[in-house]
């Protein structure tokens, strides 16, 4: 019988558990593997982590705005099989994936009009089939013809909206012919490309006589808009070898210098709403400044296309409770029933190379567990949640009512907990060395880059595919605000509900430029009969954080988030009149404590993303080509998981998190050997390449 390979999986984001997810969904995975899982703190969910605050109501408290989107194949197909296997019964709540994720048709992008704002209303077609059952088209050529086909339905609306002087047959031959040239571009010939570029000119010539058109600002232009960007695109991927060479052929050029080297119009493309959106979509400003807009073309145009053409089902899908609790509460609970085990309250502090791999990991166990065992999960109205605190009665008295005293932060880079318990006991907290061949065998590190040069200095100068990615790779800090109100948000004026759906705006003022009504989680929450809130509206955007100060700086969170409520405080006492016309009051804010004016907003909840783990990970010009593979370390016995990988989506996103888990998994025990969508040219799960 072979020997079981120990794995130690280092970090509790959604690469990590993707990882431990697939690695012991297979069958005899015991009689292989033992795993665990060292997670500092408390709780799962890196990033994506939620908490439940019983101090008011059990409300939901989140490190950002998140939605999933309809092209997510790999993360919807982790949740179906998390459910399934689950098996909740069918009274309780979130007992499915599709109680969990509600589809959300509606997008809205606000584009500033003078001293205000005027609001793209965009209501997306539903598609067939379901998201996490395969995706669709993602090679550039499929989605090239879904944008074809796209620019000849905006054109027929244009014709409607402005007869005479727009009838052109350019449309039609273009999409002719390229449905009927070969399904795989290895096979079109010169002569095809040839034609292809003609009918693209000749398109492109027809959107150019339309900028003649009075424009008011209003559908006409947005149908221009649309029909500039598309034609763009189309003539660019052609012009460049897209089709053949990948989306990555393009990646060392920025999005909106490769638009204008294309020819789009300044005003119709480059600088347009859709354009602009997708930077803020991405979080793409270099160090967090509105001001220096930064994002590969290549990775763009993936997201663009996949987003618009490749979804299942709906373009998004909003979650019915926390991320916490509609995502990792579920994913803990199918693990830890496999036998995955948890060892929460472990901190990494280094990744010790040996030869050819890592040969020590040291850890700081920061809590004494009373039993020996933690479980992390709480019961709010029957659904398994994450508190936001440890669950101080599973901890050493001594060490819990310390800990609460000081209000230490285990999550943080920065917390000063190591010298409050130094100063307290006369003695470091204790370490915890796992040693290669005795704890492990192998390591999957789901630990994001931003972290890496801070906890595995060593590693990184045994390994130049780790040392690259951590030099070239930007991160960003990010912010995130939550406000409960005592009004609707048709009562603040936001009336645009279509069938009933509440909006998914992006595109405001810097900062927190992007904001979604969540009201869905309301009935999530354990607010008092009669008390509770009439809507929730959740904001985020890019926070300039500046450099990063050194880990002694232990206030340095603190000063963070003071700017973060600041910057908040900004946005309703006077920006939000741009999404909420009837007006803002403070006396609206929802209040348990009946707080006057400003004061309200103590009760509301607001942060600043600044840890190193928390850090987004941008995709500028040319920093795909340093995203290392899941096994691409270099290392004999170190394996890669998250969202700063090379996936094929080569974002940061939940989608991106998990391929990089499934990687991990796969490079490892070679299971499972298809990861969706990860090829530019994976169709039907085989690959072409080009010759």
């Amino acid at each position: 019988m072979a020997q079981v390979q120990k794995i130690a999986i280092l970090g509790g984001g959604a690469g990590a558990l993707a990882a431990a997810f697939y690695l012991s969904g297979q069958a005899g995975w015991r009689e292989r593997y033992d795993i665990t899982i060292y997670q500092q703190g408390w709780r799962l969910g890196g990033k994506g982590a939620s908490g439940r605050n019983p101090g008011l109501a059990q409300r939901i408290e989140e490190h950002g705005l998140h939605i999933w989107f309809g092209h997510y194949a790999n993360a919807f197909a982790l949740m179906r099989a998390a459910y399934a296997e689950l098996a909740r019964p069918a009274d309780a709540p979130l007992a499915t994936w599709a109680e969990a994720f509600h589809p959300q048709d509606y997008i809205a992008l606000a584009e500033q009009a003078g001293a205000g704002w005027q609001f793209w209303n965009l209501v997306l077609p539903r598609r067939p089939g379901e998201p996490g059952t395969g995706s669709d088209p993602v090679t550039p050529w499929a989605l090239a013809l879904e944008a074809i086909r796209a620019l000849r339905h905006w054109h027929d609306s244009l014709r409607t909206l402005a007869p005479g002087g727009v009838e052109d047959a350019a449309f039609d031959t273009l999409l002719s012919l390229a449905h009927g040239m070969p399904r795989h571009p290895r096979d079109h010939t010169t002569h095809d490309r040839a034609a292809l570029g003609r009918a693209l000119e000749r398109v492109r010539g027809h959107i150019d006589s339309l900028r003649a058109l009075s424009i008011d600002g209003g559908q006409v232009q947005r149908l221009l808009i649309a029909l500039d960007i598309g034609a763009t695109v189309l003539k660019g991927m052609l012009a460049d070898g897209v089709f053949t060479r990948g989306f990555g052929a393009i990646n060392d050029e920025d999005l909106r210098a490769w638009l204008t080297r294309h020819g789009g119009d300044a005003r119709l493309c480059v600088d347009s709403t859709p354009i602009r959106a997708l930077y803020e979509l991405l979080f793409a400003f270099e160090d967090g400044d509105p001001a220096r807009p930064n994002l590969e073309a290549g990775t763009a145009l993936r997201w663009m296309l996949r987003m618009a053409f490749a979804y299942r089902g709906s373009v998004m899908y909003r979650m019915t409770a926390g991320m916490g609790d509609a995502v990792f509460a579920p994913l803990y609970q199918v693990l830890a029933r496999r036998g995955v085990r948890f060892a929460f309250f472990h901190r990494v502090e280094e990744l010790v190379p040996d030869d050819d791999g890592v040969g020590e990991i040291v850890l700081t166990e920061q809590a004494i567990l009373r039993t020996g065992r933690y479980d992390p999960l709480v019961e709010v109205k029957g659904l398994p949640c994450w508190p936001d605190a440890p669950l101080w009665g599973q901890l050493d008295a001594g060490q819990a009512a310390l800990m609460q005293e000081h209000r230490v932060d285990l999550e943080s880079y920065f917390s000063d907990w190591p010298r409050i318990y130094r100063e307290a006991y006369g003695a470091p907290l204790p370490r915890r060395v796992l040693r290669r061949g005795r704890d492990f065998d192998h390591v999957v590190c789901g630990i994001p880059v931003g972290s890496l040069p801070l906890v595995a200095p060593r590693l990184l100068a045994a390994s130049p595919a780790l040392r690259a990615a951590a030099n070239r790779l930007r991160t960003i800090a990010t912010q995130a605000c939550q406000v409960w109100l005592d009004r609707s948000v048709a009562e603040l004026g936001w009336t645009t509900q279509p069938n009933g759906q509440q909006p998914v705006l992006t595109g405001f003022s810097q900062p927190y430029d992007t904001w979604a009504p969540m009201d869905q989680v309301l009935a999530r929450e354990d607010w008092p009969g009669g008390a509770a809130p009439s809507s929730v509206s959740y904001f985020c955007g890019v926070f300039p954080a500046g450099e990063l100060p050194h880990q002694s700086d232990s206030a340095y969170p603190a000063r963070s988030n003071e700017q973060a409520r600041q910057n908040a405080i900004e946005l309703l006492a006077g920006r939000i009149r741009g999404l909420w016309p009837a007006g803002f009051q403070w006396q609206w804010l929802h209040d348990p404590l009946q707080a006057q004016g400003q004061a309200r907003f103590d009760r509301q909840f607001w942060r600043a993303n600044v840890d190193p783990s928390e850090r987004y990970v941008l995709s500028v010009a040319g920093s795909s080509g340093y995203r290392p593979v899941a096994g691409g370390s270099g290392l004999t016995n170190l394996y890669l998981a998250g969202d700063w990988l090379r996936t094929g989506l080569d974002s940061g996103c939940v989608e991106a998190a998990v391929m990089g888990g499934m990687q991990a998994s796969r490079a490892l025990s070679g299971f499972p050997a298809v990861v969706e969508a990860e090829s530019d040219f994976r169709e039907g799960g085989g690959t072409w390449a080009s010759t």
